[in-house]
């Protein structure tokens, strides 16, 4: 996705070899506009697919997730990194975040899950996995299907896509990148 590339290119800085900082559009601050052609991006990429839930993680996946649930024209829902006095019936996996170096627990309550729904998840990065790790086994709990995974922006020269892959998931990423070394960005065709 052109648009994407160009943004992360005058917009993402490089801190070190593995962690690419995108809060001027994706993480902190949100361009509304790119998230909503994001979401029209995975809409177009999953349109095959019978979709009739997306499933994202607090905070940094709901923009995209959003925009991506307009245009398909199906909910929305976001796995709690903290539960709340209201939750008590809830699937829930744990997730290390390597950027914040801290392991989470994610919840969902269960009555937004059944058995019969299809759902596409949707993740800001994918490194090592563990994020979409811990989202399949929500759903896989719930006994729904998962559809298929899509992502912002992938770091290629983790391995988390290709396990994914290989575990036979449809994974759409819009921007993949080989390399942040010596604090430049390349980008995987």
């Amino acid at each position: 996705m052109k648009l994407l590339k160009d943004r992360i290119i005058k917009d993402g800085i490089v801190l070190n070899d593995s962690v690419l900082k995108v809060d001027r559009f994706l993480n902190h601050q949100i361009d509304p506009q790119l998230m909503l052609e994001i979401g029209r991006e995975f809409a177009h990429r999953f349109s095959s697919k019978p979709i009739t839930k997306i499933l994202t993680i607090e905070s940094s996946g709901i923009a995209p997730a959003l925009m991506t649930g307009w245009a398909l024209n199906v909910p929305v829902v976001f796995a709690r990194k903290r539960k709340s006095l209201t939750m008590n019936n809830v699937y829930q996996s744990t997730v290390f975040s390597y950027t914040k170096q801290e392991t989470n627990t994610l919840i969902v309550s269960k009555s937004l899950m059944n058995k019969n729904e299809h759902w596409l998840l949707i993740d800001d990065f994918l490194a090592n996995g563990q994020a979409s790790q811990a989202l399949i086994d929500i759903v896989q709990q719930s006994g729904g299907t998962i559809e298929g995974i899509g992502i912002v922006i992938e770091k290629t020269f983790q391995p988390g896509g290709k396990q994914l892959r290989e575990k036979g998931f449809h994974v759409e990423s819009l921007a993949m990148i080989k390399s942040l070394e010596n604090g430049t960005i390349i980008f995987d065709e």
